[in-house]
């Protein structure tokens, strides 16, 4: 089913076997004491449908979120991340799953490792649900994604335009 105000670009059976073939690439990542926190409010299904995915493979991360806002409801970055409600558990010394809904231009993740390094986490892996064309490739680069995103605005499955349509279960594009 889809909203015909949207092209559907992935279906929720796609999306859910994406999330299935992610997590058995993060299982050999994940060994000892990890913590995987979401970036709010976003990657919040995602992290939820990776979450089981890793528990059905026997993998149980500590989680925690960290709600980070660089878009307000504009359809583009403002270019500054800011804080707005931080993690409530430790990373010291644990290795940390950063998860967050899309992979643009790169500073979410960027911040939010240094945020979470500076805390103690002994590494921090960063994973997204979905990487755009355009995003930094070499070190800047996200470390895991479920899929190649179009250079389209997202929708859908945690994604929103303006605070609308987070909650439809495929993702779709708005040009």
């Amino acid at each position: 089913m889809s909203d015909q105000r949207f092209e559907q670009v992935l279906s929720e059976a796609d999306l859910m076997a994406r999330i299935d073939v992610l997590a058995d690439r993060l299982k050999p990542r994940l060994e000892g004491e990890w913590s995987a926190i979401s970036i709010l409010i976003g990657a919040t299904p995602f992290t939820s449908d990776l979450l089981k995915a890793l528990a059905r493979l026997d993998v149980h991360p500590i989680l925690d979120a960290l709600w980070l806002e660089s878009y307000r409801d504009a359809r583009e970055s403002s270019g500054r991340v800011v804080v707005r409600a931080d993690i409530v558990r430790p990373v010291k010394d644990r290795g940390v799953l950063l998860i967050d809904d899309v992979f643009d231009t790169g500073r979410t993740l960027a911040f939010a490792r240094q945020h979470l390094l500076s805390k103690g986490a002994r590494e921090v892996i960063t994973c997204a649900l979905a990487r755009k064309p355009w995003a930094p490739e070499g070190p800047e680069n996200v470390d895991f994604h479920a899929f190649d995103a179009p250079g389209r605005y997202l929708v859908g499955y945690g994604m929103d335009d303006g605070g609308r349509y987070r909650g439809l279960p495929y993702i779709g594009a708005i040009d």
